[in-house]
């Protein structure tokens, strides 16, 4: 496992806490896990274009 610190909204993460007090996870950890698990699922393609555009696009300019 990776430890990752972040800040998020604090109307975001009162709705992680919300989650977790009504027992849908363990803890909030557990919330963000879970949520870029699933953006990362749903995105893949997209990101990987992403990507791509961005590495033609510095390759064509060099732009940092």
């Amino acid at each position: 496992m990776k430890t990752v610190q972040t800040e998020v909204p604090e109307a975001l993460y009162n709705k992680a806490v919300a989650l977790v007090n009504e027992g849908w996870f363990r803890d909030e950890k557990d919330v963000f896990s879970e949520a870029i698990r699933r953006f990362l699922d749903t995105h893949q393609s997209e990101l990987m274009q992403k990507f791509i555009r961005d590495d033609i696009e510095w390759g064509l300019r060099g732009n940092d």
